[in-house]
């Protein structure tokens, strides 16, 4: 009976992080603990403890109860592209990279993180090396490395 309850705890641990592996949830929220609605008005805030929620196993942080309430109505709308991760870095290399959440762009409605430390501003070369043949070239690379796993 004990081994039984092992694997059942196993198998729903194991299905309900399905998928995990492919969003940056550095410090325990996805973007960073920053609030993901806050992008869409244009002022990027860190989220609080005190409102937050999980979608698709994992954790947000919100800096309102109004913003919570926004992603639970359309969480689709507001989850940052590509993981989280780095969008430039998924384009040129395929390689998962953590952001600056406060560097970011909003293009068609999406929102796209991106690494900004040490003297390496990767919106800015996601901008002149041409932010729409890298978006496309990062959706083709983001949708093989999360068919792979």
């Amino acid at each position: 009976m004990k081994h039984i309850i092992y694997t059942l705890t196993f198998l729903f641990i194991g299905t309900s992080m399905l998928g995990q592996e492919h969003v940056n949830t550095k410090g325990g929220y996805a973007a960073e603990g920053f609030d993901v609605v806050s992008y869409f008005q244009d002022q990027p805030q860190k989220g609080n403890k005190k409102f937050k929620t999980d979608y698709n196993g994992t954790a947000y942080k919100f800096a309102s109860q109004e913003n919570l309430e926004a992603f639970k109505n359309a969480p689709e709308k507001y989850i940052p592209q590509y993981g989280g991760f780095c969008a430039y870095a998924i384009a040129q290399n395929g390689k998962k990279v953590s952001v600056n959440p406060e560097t970011y762009t909003i293009t068609n409605g999406k929102l796209y993180l991106f690494y900004n430390s040490w003297g390496v501003n990767t919106l800015e070369k996601w901008n002149e090396e041409g932010a729409a043949a890298l978006q496309q070239k990062a959706d083709k690379t983001w949708k093989d490395l999360t068919s792979t796993n």
